[in-house]
């Protein structure tokens, strides 16, 4: 028979084929997925971070907008201003709806210009509960960056309106980098602080994680002899001279530290005045720690002691020099 012409043999393999593959199911357009399982490893990106060019103005509204915001409120000084160069601008007409309620969220937005209006739907009426404006600073989505969930509200603009808009991808790339080359930097910082050696790798991380910076002007001072000390400093970045009054109350310059050198480590361990001032020599860069926050992590600072008592045998006797002389 002709190879073009259907046989019996051909229609009983098409039909045993067509019962034993299963159908190819129709074509469906779904709803875009949670992106719960994105994934940034701060360890493998080498590559800079984008800058989007903006004006002072634009800059100063935009870092006031998250000045107040908790989602930037553990960001530094550095992180901020890369925060603010990642994000682009976003126009808007009256009317158009920003952000939908029940929508995955994938940006922050900071007013630039204009206002927003905050529409919630329930029980199926849409009420109007706020408005945004740029006047206030304002700024919204901020919800995106932190989890994964719908938006709670709806969100449309109220005539002309221009944003500045982060989205979570980029604002994840920021954080995690910046805050695993942090982390790098206070680890290394920790294991020349003689007081935390006996501490595991995880629990220096632990510590790292809890760092907080502080910078401070020249002449500023940064603790005071005779009050009651609970803060532990380590120095980034910068010059801190130490002063002590002698009987006539005049300030006695008794040493000074630089980089990588810390202070006010007793005050984790014992309640007691600090023994000097300390002030800054030109602009320094500290990163801090307070008890609570150690023993919080850590538990009690004499637990960690005890695992190396030797070496704080003098740190513990007033009377000794080398006692006299830390603060």
């Amino acid at each position: 028979p002709s190879p073009l012409l259907p046989t019996m043999g051909n229609v009983l393999r098409k039909g045993r084929r067509a019962r034993e593959e299963p159908p190819v199911p129709p074509f469906v357009r779904t709803r875009r997925k949670s992106v719960s399982a994105e994934v940034y490893d701060p360890t493998t990106d080498d590559g800079e971070t984008r800058v989007i060019h903006k004006t002072d103005t634009q800059r100063t509204r935009i870092y006031t907008a998250i000045g107040g915001n908790i989602l930037f409120g553990g960001l530094d000084d550095e992180q901020r201003e890369i925060v603010l160069d990642a994000m682009e601008e976003m126009k808007f007409n009256d009317g158009d709806t920003i952000i939908q309620q029940g929508d995955e969220g994938d940006y922050f937005y900071v007013i630039d210009s204009g206002v927003c209006e905050v529409w919630v739907e329930k029980e199926g009426s849409a009420k109007m509960v706020v408005e945004l404006k740029d006047e206030n600073h304002d700024s919204f989505g901020e919800l995106a960056l932190m989890y994964n969930c719908p938006r709670s509200a709806t969100v449309k603009a109220k005539g002309a309106v221009v944003l500045w808009a982060l989205d979570r991808m980029s604002f994840r790339k920021i954080l995690l980098n910046t805050t695993s080359r942090k982390r790098k930097l206070y680890e290394s910082f920790l294991e020349k602080v003689d007081i935390l050696q006996p501490l595991s790798k995880y629990e220096r991380s632990t510590v790292a994680d809890a760092l907080q910076p502080a910078q401070f002007q020249d002449g500023e001072t940064i603790i005071t002899q005779g009050t009651k000390g609970a803060t532990f400093f380590i120095i980034v970045s910068g010059e801190v001279v130490f002063l002590k009054k002698d009987k006539t109350g005049a300030e006695v310059e008794v040493k000074r530290s630089q980089d990588g050198d810390y202070f006010g480590e007793i005050a984790l361990l014992r309640h007691e005045p600090r023994q000097a001032t300390a002030r800054a020599v030109g602009v320094v860069k500290c990163v801090t720690l307070d008890r609570a926050c150690f023993e919080r992590l850590l538990g009690p600072c004499h637990e960690i002691l005890k695992r190396n008592m030797e070496k704080y045998k003098d740190i513990l006797k007033p009377e000794k020099k080398q006692r006299r002389d830390r603060v």
